[in-house]
């Protein structure tokens, strides 16, 4: 007979497995922020969830994101069923791992944070390298591999190159920093150095990357590289290299249309016109002109004085979304980031409709991914690729992160700037739970929860 009481129990739900591939009803005993128990039989405990008619599985991994300690970027997340963000993505974040984690770990996350070493964004300022159409020097590269090496024994859980961001730099200094990663057994996060429209050889560069390096790499926001009548090949091009024996895997979202600064090279005059873009494909997502399409006196003024303003490329083909996802080797990924100015209202619905966006389309609507196959795609599948021993699955002894859903209605409700709220919550996501402690109840997030820390690799 049980006797044990628990600190948290979930009771009467569906248990998706995502190791397993099994969907199950039982119980979830929490003690001390791991799951103690999973049985059918009735539990105890202190605090109770009641999850009868819903969904209970592993937390979402959001293997591609720029929160990067960001609370309210966080909150959005959590809203979304996400209890770990990989940050440092693009190659951006913060350079000083060690100050960064130290920092989030004294005032507490609402989620768990793991972070990668940015090299296109950070790494290259930081040794003086501000002008991305330049290459780095010798010099610029050894100081580059010593901040690199720093972070990766402060617990970088990858590298992440941007090559878009600074289609300067050599393959030389991205191989160097790619070796380290291997070394340190890290895998290197890829934004691919896409400069014209339908430009696949920056696909056989993140293959050379893998091939030369021998560390495993992660292809960034598939369907932002390579949508837009590139799909297909690009994807037999995945294939054929992960037959050849490459660790290469890639991580996508559930939108069309991607999101960055104006003022960065993605849309410089020169790649507009590689990629055919006109302004009025351009939407400002933050700022005075939130909601409204660019014209060319309105392009040239934001990239000259307000480059930090954020843009979505109004573009892309809708039908090309689920194609990456549907490959086993595949993750599901926001990209989300955090508005610069704290402001509301503002953004991309990715921040806060991805996941619930993914689940309610192709799962229920399209059925194009059986349920236990969808939720892998968010919990074991990156978990795997990350290195998260305890993360992404429902086993006793796993880290108690989880989410309850209700399958039949979970679904986004972001929208567009000037269409609709870009951080409007979505709907069927009645908790989540980090470490133990419910972040989100009812589907709302509840004040002070902080439980989440930093995920430092290696340690």
């Amino acid at each position: 007979m049980e006797t044990d009481v628990y600190d948290l129990v979930i009771r009467g739900g569906m248990l998706v497995d995502p190791e397993r591939a099994t969907v199950t009803p039982g119980n979830i005993g929490i003690r001390n922020g791991r799951i103690a128990r999973i049985a059918p039989d009735e539990l105890r405990g202190d605090r109770l969830i009641g999850a009868a008619g819903r969904i209970v599985c592993p937390g979402f991994i959001d293997s591609h994101a720029h929160i990067d300690g960001v609370q309210s970027g966080a909150e959005l997340a959590a809203l979304q069923g996400i209890t770990t963000t990989v940050g440092g993505n693009c190659g951006g974040g913060p350079v000083d791992l060690a100050a960064f984690f130290g920092a989030l770990e004294e005032r507490g996350f609402p989620i768990h944070q793991a972070q990668f070493i940015g090299h296109s964004l950070s790494l290259r300022r930081r040794v003086g390298l501000d002008d991305p159409y330049l290459a780095a020097t010798s010099q610029q590269i050894a100081d580059m591999a010593e901040l690199a090496e720093a972070a990766f024994r402060a617990g970088a859980g990858g590298l992440s190159l941007g090559l878009e961001y600074a289609p300067g730099s050599s393959f030389a200094e991205i191989l160097s920093l790619s070796k380290m990663a291997a070394r340190y057994g890290r895998p290197v996060a890829i934004h691919t150095r896409v400069l014209s429209k339908g430009d696949l050889d920056s696909l056989d560069e993140a293959f050379r990357i893998a091939e030369q390096s021998g560390a495993a790499v992660l292809v960034s926001h598939f369907v932002y590289q390579y949508g837009g009548g590139y799909m297909a090949k690009a994807l037999a091009m995945v294939d054929r290299a992960r037959q050849k024996g490459l660790p290469v895997a890639i991580d996508s979202g559930m939108y069309a249309s991607f999101a960055t600064h104006i003022g960065t090279p993605v849309f410089s005059e020169k790649a507009m016109a590689e990629f055919g873009w006109r302004p009025g494909d351009l939407l400002a997502a933050t700022g005075p002109h939130r909601g409204r399409r660019l014209n060319a006196p309105l392009y040239h003024e934001l990239r000259r004085h307000q480059p930090d303003t954020l843009i979505i490329w109004r573009g892309g083909d809708e039908r090309e979304i689920a194609l990456p996802l549907l490959r086993d080797y595949a993750m599901v990924s926001s990209d989300a980031g955090s508005s610069a100015s704290g402001a509301a209202h503002e953004g991309h619905p990715q921040c806060a409709g991805n996941f619930p966006r993914f689940f309610r389309k192709l799962v229920r609507e399209e059925g194009l991914l059986p349920l236990a196959q969808a939720v892998a795609k968010c919990t074991i599948v990156p978990a795997r690729f990350l290195g998260l021993a305890h993360k992404g699955r429902l086993r006793e002894g796993a880290d108690a992160d989880l989410v309850v859903f209700d399958s039949a209605r979970i679904g986004d409700r972001a929208g567009f700037p000037g269409i609709g709220d870009p951080v409007a919550p979505p709907e069927g996501i009645d908790s989540v739970i980090v470490a133990g402690q419910t972040v989100v109840r009812d589907g709302r997030i509840i004040p002070g929860a902080l439980p989440g820390k930093p995920l430092r690799a290696g340690m």
